[in-house]
């Protein structure tokens, strides 16, 4: 049987949210798998989600950068949010995001580049990290592109126009008028800052995420005790609903909730006067998935786990 180490039990309450000890169960009775065990606390109740992005704990800034029928978004982090209120990281991030949007979204290419202060971006990022003194890293970048439309974008929580702590590019193709489609665009935005969507349709979930929730699915409905052709239709029913949840184009909308977000698109283009597609949208909330060390949990977890 595989060792159950802090570590370990650590990884998956940050994965489930579920309690030390219900942690340590679940990998006790799966071998220290750790998929395996938050499958199997869900399938408990135990875990009402994954927290698939991680715990948001790093610091720095996101920033956007539209132009037409293109848009970047970066993500830059810094150790502390003093710096990221430091006006030369501030003017550093702006700096990327114009260099992103003429890239392919590529975050080697991004640090590979060539900065207007001279050397690449990397080399660049190396010496602000001797000005300022936090350690530094450009983490991740993505580009939007249409043929025909729009590339809206939203940022949450600005320190400034296009930089601060949640940002998103939603693409939408049309050939309505372009101020109009963007105005829409800027509106599903918001809808994506606020939601978080998985994917865009149906078509768009990742394949196994979705055998894993049928999976979990069946076994919360199997526990009701109720024949199979009754399960089967519970676990259609429960389908629904997840797609609802998780994709962007069944969501309820944010800003007219009888209405989901794919209706109030086709809804505005007939005010447009042209159809509207939305095409993609990408969402980077700082720090996302980096962890930052909390010490005395570390030592709880070391405590409880010691005692296997």
């Amino acid at each position: 049987m595989a060792e159950i180490t802090a570590a370990l039990v650590k990884e998956l309450r940050d994965k489930t949210g579920a309690g030390m000890m219900d942690c340590k169960k679940a990998l006790s009775e799966n071998d220290g798998d750790i998929e395996v065990s938050v499958d199997w606390l869900r399938s408990q109740g135990l875990a009402a989600a994954v927290k698939k992005a991680g715990r948001a704990a790093s610091e720095g800034l996101v920033g956007v950068l539209t132009s037409g029928n293109k848009g970047a978004v970066v993500e830059l982090n810094a150790e502390t949010d003093f710096v990221a209120r430091n006006e030369t990281f501030q003017d550093f991030a702006e700096s990327l995001t114009k260099i992103a949007i003429d890239g392919d979204g590529s975050i080697e290419a991004l640090k590979s580049a060539a900065h207007p202060n001279g050397d690449t971006v990397q080399e660049q990022i190396t010496q602000l990290i001797s000005t300022i003194g936090e350690n530094m890293d450009l983490r991740r970048s993505a580009v939007l592109e249409v043929e025909n439309g729009v590339v809206s974008s939203y940022m949450h929580n600005a320190m400034k126009p296009g930089l601060g702590k949640i940002g998103v590019l939603v693409a939408l193709e049309s050939t309505g008028d372009a101020a109009a489609v963007d105005a829409l665009g800027k509106q599903v935005a918001m809808h994506v800052a606020a939601t978080n969507p998985l994917a865009l349709a149906r078509d768009d979930v990742d394949a196994n995420d979705l055998e894993r929730e049928k999976n979990i699915l069946m076994e919360q409905a199997r526990d009701s005790g109720k024949p199979e052709e009754i399960i089967e239709k519970m676990v259609e029913g429960r389908l629904r609903k997840y797609y609802e949840e998780i994709c962007l184009l069944e969501q309820s909308y944010v800003i007219d909730p009888d209405n989901s977000v794919g209706k109030a698109v086709e809804e505005a283009a007939k005010e447009i006067g042209a159809p509207v597609a939305i095409k993609g949208f990408v969402r980077f909330a700082l720090g996302e998935g980096v962890e930052k060390e909390e010490e005395d949990f570390a030592a709880e977890v070391a405590a409880v786990a010691g005692g296997a």
